[in-house]
């Protein structure tokens, strides 16, 4: 939950960085830092759990636990090759159309949708991931937060707003008058802290056996946008390092690389499927549909490739099922299935489809063995156990509801879902307790807080609740003591 840089590192919001500090400021933190070198690991590991609780107030995440399980995965599996970590990292996509991803402390990784909306391939996406798992991997943005001595409280606030609902003219003039004042200066990652971030990146990279040239096409990018848009950025972006110094730099380790494979190609990239979907799904609730359907049949009308066009179909089928349009939307899936006949997330995409047409029958064979095929598959749990409530089978309802929420215990829906399950039993207390949680997840600390205050103080409450809910007001006032 803190703002980072525009992109990689030099491509991030100073904003992000901004951000952080605000959110810090929102949850009653005081931002003098305790010794010039850093926050140690506790402390931000506080950090990042207050803005965890607060993100959600400033940032409209797409939630889709499908979108959510992708790009956790992904970041796993840098994780899984940069070694033991200090925290649990967490990665989100914020529903945003500029070209940006931002970093917070304790492992808060954001990407913005219009960044995907440019991406063509998984290894772009993780060759941008890797690079924000650097940056919080060698703690550059703790140390340049504990460094600053003065922040502007409203000015943070106003641009932590003013960056979340998207306004550059607004945030321009803002933070125009703050790096006057050299109150922001500091923030801004340096060109040795992007060079250690791309340096680690690319290593990650090349030991999970993905090409790295994903990294040159994406600051390729990077350079053209900043180009593009170089009358139009704001002060606080101009103090970034140059694109360009960093597209040279990550040209240099690739000409290392090919002098030791040799003739050796690179890797192909990977996940061409899985990575398509995403995207599309990620565009399905982040662009104007009309432009989506524009673009969707100018892709028809000029490839021939059959992926893209299975693709393009497989935008229209999300487009068609918005509009409630159900037997359409199975006619752009059958196609898509055709494509990639052995994608069994493709037969959770028609179960859902099924649900929304009233099909229930339809959908129970199909989600009860995608599920046994992958328990690990949480959309397609969540999508089984909102399909047993409506079936008014709560009690495997509340068991599929549990499986999300303990593989994905940020998702603030689950434990709306969970409540409704319990008012439904009649267990009100619990449904009370799931209703305080998916508060809690909302960022709405205050409503959570009534309702755990209230379980906690029922003489009448199961022990085991009261004590749930003592647990989580202790750390709640941790949190807001620290």
């Amino acid at each position: 939950m803190i703002s980072r840089r525009f992109f990689c590192g030099s491509f991030f919001f100073k904003a992000y960085l901004s951000a952080v500090v605000a959110f810090f400021l929102l949850a009653g933190q005081c931002l003098a830092p305790t010794c010039s070198a850093g926050f140690s690991i506790g402390e931000e590991r506080d950090i990042g759990e207050k803005l965890l609780l607060a993100v959600r107030k400033k940032f409209e995440l797409l939630d889709d636990p499908d979108i959510a399980q992708y790009i956790n995965k992904l970041g796993q599996q840098v994780l899984a090759v940069a070694g033991p970590q200090y925290f649990d990292y967490h990665f989100f996509v914020v529903k945003n159309d500029q070209f940006n991803a931002f970093a917070a402390p304790s492992g808060l990784i954001f990407f913005n949708s219009g960044l995907i909306k440019t991406m063509q391939s998984e290894n772009q996406l993780l060759s941008v991931l890797a690079h924000e798992i650097a940056h919080v991997v060698s703690r550059h943005l703790s140390d340049r937060i504990a460094k600053q001595e003065k922040v502007s409280t409203a000015s943070l606030l106003f641009g932590l707003d003013s960056l979340a609902v998207c306004n550059p003219a607004l945030t321009q003039g803002l933070f125009s008058g703050a790096l006057a004042e050299n109150q922001l200066a500091g923030l801004n990652f340096s060109r040795q802290d992007e060079e250690q971030a791309d340096r680690l990146a690319f290593g990650w990279l090349t030991i999970m056996g993905r090409n790295p040239t994903a990294m040159e096409s994406m600051l390729k990018t990077m350079r053209r946008i900043t180009r593009y848009r170089s009358e139009q950025l704001p002060p606080y972006l101009l103090t970034h390092p140059n694109p360009e110094a960093r597209l040279d730099y990550v040209q240099s380790l690739l000409e290392l690389e090919r002098s030791k494979i040799g003739k050796k190609p690179f890797p192909e990239n990977l996940g061409t499927f899985p990575f398509l979907r995403f995207k599309y799904r990620v565009l399905s609730q982040s662009v104007d549909p009309e432009d989506l359907r524009a673009h969707y049949a100018n892709t028809l009308a000029s490839t021939e490739d059959s992926v893209q066009v299975a693709m393009a179909h497989y935008g229209l089928a999300l487009l068609s099922a918005q509009e409630n349009k159900f037997q359409e939307a199975q006619k752009h899936l059958a196609i898509v299935r055709n494509e990639f006949p052995g994608r069994d997330i493709l037969k959770v995409d028609l179960a859902a489809l099924y649900i929304d047409a009233g099909e229930l029958e339809k959908a129970v064979p199909l989600l009860r063995l995608m599920h046994e095929r992958n328990p690990e598959d949480m959309y397609g749990t969540f999508k089984l156990a909102g399909l047993m409530a409506v079936k008014g089978r709560y009690e495997e309802a509340e068991k599929f509801y549990l499986e999300v929420a303990k593989n994905m215990p940020n998702y603030s829906q689950v434990y709306y879902e969970l409540a409704r399950v319990k008012s439904g039993q009649e267990e009100r207390d619990a449904s009370t307790f799931y209703l305080a949680k998916y508060y809690l997840y909302e960022g709405r600390v205050k409503y959570a807080k009534q309702y755990l205050s209230r379980l906690e103080k029922n003489t009448e409450v199961s022990d085991d609740l009261r004590k749930k809910a003592k647990v989580i007001l202790k750390r709640l006032k941790e949190l807001e003591d620290a």
